[in-house]
């Protein structure tokens, strides 16, 4: 019986190892490639695959960035949810990430009249952070009066919180739940995106949505959409030398001073999709009288060590 468990043993450790057997493949390949006659041709030559040769290089970080049309973009406006209806409706014609919309705050954040949203911290995994993405992230972004309107309805009698508040009134509403009825209201829509057809997208569609929009189709400044999204360079510029690049023209660009002028091309853009015209009821808002109950870490002991 001893004697079986050594035999045992003894076989495994003469086993190769997969990394090693590759490795002696590599080396075979290499060994066969090498071989040449007497014309210094290969002997052995490797005959390439026209199917891959011919077929056009898609990059898979270029089909994971779904994209919507206008289209998609009507329908995400109209869904029988205020709440989330308002929301998709701001980052459309915003452009801000999700964590930076749903981190805006009515009394610091929204000016009186409505027209411009100042983008100063984010939502992090459920933690308000004031550490944006880039220095570029801390900007201005204004609205068109009809978002504007929009935006006066739905703040109604609220004079402080978050703008988008969750179960609590003192805590944003959670990532997870914007993309459950973002998933729900794509589905329903029939949508379906490049990478493996189905209707799964991440909140960033909205953002690619108005970059496109501003980019192509209407005559705004270059200064002024910069500073809308946050873009301290333009995407064209990143693949120029560091010596090519406009980075004085970022640094002394003062457009964040001039409101009047960025209301107007605000005005001017609009946002590249329909609103609804009914007037649903407003959504009812969370209310907290005493400081909420925020959630502690738990200790570690010494098992947890």
């Amino acid at each position: 019986m001893h004697n079986d468990k050594k035999a045992s043993r003894g076989s495994r450790r003469d086993r190769l190892k997969p990394s090693t057997i590759e490795s002696m493949v590599c080396l075979v390949k290499q060994i066969r490639g090498a071989v040449v006659d007497d014309n210094g041709d290969q002997v052995y030559p490797y005959v390439w695959n026209k199917k891959f040769i011919d077929a056009p290089k898609i990059r898979k970080r270029d089909l994971k960035r779904p994209s919507i049309t206008p289209e998609i973009m009507n329908g995400l406006a109209r869904i029988s949810n205020i709440f989330y209806r308002i929301l998709f409706i701001l980052l459309g014609a915003t452009g801000a990430r999700i964590g930076e919309m749903l981190a805006v705050e009515i009394d610091k954040h929204i000016s009186p009249d409505y027209r411009t949203i100042s983008i100063e911290q984010k939502v992090h995994q459920g933690i308000v952070e004031d550490q944006l993405k880039t220095e570029a992230s801390w900007r201005k972004v204004d609205l068109h009066p009809a978002i504007s309107e929009l935006l006066k309805w739905f703040v109604g009698n609220r004079k402080s919180g978050f703008l988008f508040p969750g179960r609590w009134a003192d805590r944003p509403v959670s990532y997870k739940s914007v993309l459950n009825h973002l998933h729900c209201a794509l589905e329903e829509l029939g949508y379906e995106n490049d990478y493996d057809q189905s209707s799964d997208a991440g909140t960033h569609i909205f953002r690619r949505y108005r970059i496109t929009y501003l980019r192509n189709f209407t005559s705004v400044k270059e200064g002024v959409r910069k500073f809308w999204l946050g873009h301290a360079d333009d995407e064209d510029e990143r693949d120029k030398p560091a010596k090519e690049r406009d980075v004085m023209g970022d640094w002394y660009d003062t457009i964040e001073k001039n409101r009047p002028f960025r209301l107007e091309e605000a005005e001017a853009a609009r946002f590249g999709f329909e609103l609804p015209t009914d007037v649903p009821n407003a959504p009812k808002f969370p209310s907290c009288k005493w400081s909420c109950r925020k959630p502690k870490k738990r200790k570690q002991n010494q098992e947890d060590r």
